[in-house]
């Protein structure tokens, strides 16, 4: 079993990143240890799909790195890596262009969703982007791919390029490429900003007060839970209770995952307590979690050699994994080449 996931190097993780992605790919590390393989890749080549700005890029990834590893990722047990440092992304992603299909591409919820009315003005790699996607999880013969909601599509276009490619070009018994399988990760927390119980919580918003840092301080935390959106009514006893009360429902949310238990038991310990009362005890919850990942992310972003190394050291491996994949495309499609990168 291989599992193969990415994650756009953005900088500034918050805690919707750790409980809605990082912590499962901690789990799923921790389970494949010993019978099977888990790469996690810093998507930088995604990056530049759209308008950035080069330092902050360059940044993000170091951030990104440092926060993973932080989080529990351990580079002795997976391969952490970013994509520029493995030319085989990109170099594949051309390989499959020629497979790939325009309806396919047009059809992508989420070009549609970036691009707007405005498709004319977007960039080329924008409209590509899901073939690098493929390329990513195809080039290590992934088995396995861990997706959301907003990504079961582009798994499915991974799918549909792998099988056309192997139909056109290779015998039944011998496929170039693994069909990867989806991995519905365990229910993860929907976790939504403390400012508007309604959006989720992110980087892009303008407040800080609007999300909870993985780099935020104890003090900083507790001010933020503090001061959080709430309403004047007391938390219920059953789930229903949260009906319509999208704040309650994110700060209980929050606490459950946080806990690891169900918002039914949180609400049958707490259930008729004020918001003065729970938000304390979501802030020392949310310390106690948070502490010990922040102390290391600062600690690893005062060492940037080591960053680097850990980048290296899993993109050599990552390039000797992905190098038999791109020899056999280029054998597939009669293209001769010299030596693997």
């Amino acid at each position: 079993m291989r599992v193969v996931s990415g994650i756009q190097p953005t900088g500034n993780l918050h805690l919707g990143n750790y409980l809605g992605a990082i912590r499962n790919w901690v789990a799923m590390q921790d389970q494949l240890s010993e019978d099977g393989q888990c790469l996690f890749f810093l998507a930088d080549l995604h990056a530049i799909s759209q308008p950035h700005d080069p330092a902050d890029l360059h940044k993000g990834t170091l951030e990104m790195t440092a926060a993973l590893v932080a989080c529990g990722i351990d580079p002795q047990r997976s391969i952490l890596f970013n994509q520029a440092q493995v030319p085989a992304h990109a170099e594949l992603q051309w390989l499959l262009g020629g497979t790939a299909r325009m309806g396919w591409l047009n059809r992508m919820t989420q070009w549609k969703d970036k691009a707007g009315k405005n498709r004319e003005g977007q960039s080329v790699a924008l409209f590509g982007y899901p073939v690098l996607q493929a390329a990513d999880v195809l080039l290590y013969q992934a088995t396995h791919v861990p997706v959301g909601e907003d990504q079961k599509q582009h798994l499915e276009l991974a799918r549909d390029i792998a099988q056309k490619f192997n139909n056109d070009f290779t015998s039944e018994d011998a496929p170039v490429f693994t069909l990867p399988d989806a991995i519905v990760p365990p229910q993860a927390a929907r976790i939504m900003s403390l400012r508007n119980g309604d959006a989720k919580m992110s980087k892009s918003d303008p407040s800080d007060m609007s999300r909870i840092n993985l780099s935020d301080d104890a003090e900083t935390i507790m001010k933020k839970v503090k001061k959080a959106k709430t309403d004047p009514e007391p938390l219920p006893c059953e789930k229903a209770g949260l009906t319509h009360r999208p704040e309650a429902l994110n700060l209980v949310t929050i606490y459950a995952a946080l806990k690891e238990q169900t918002i039914e038991e949180v609400l049958r310990d707490h259930g008729g307590e004020g918001f003065g009362a729970f938000k304390p005890a979501l802030g020392e919850a949310l310390i106690e979690t948070l502490r010990p990942i922040s102390d290391k992310f600062t600690t690893l972003l005062d060492d940037r050699e080591s960053l680097d190394a850990i980048l290296a050291r899993g993109a050599s491996k990552a390039r000797e994994l992905a190098g038999p994949t791109l020899d056999a495309t280029y054998r597939a499609l009669g293209l001769v080449r010299g030596r693997s990168i």
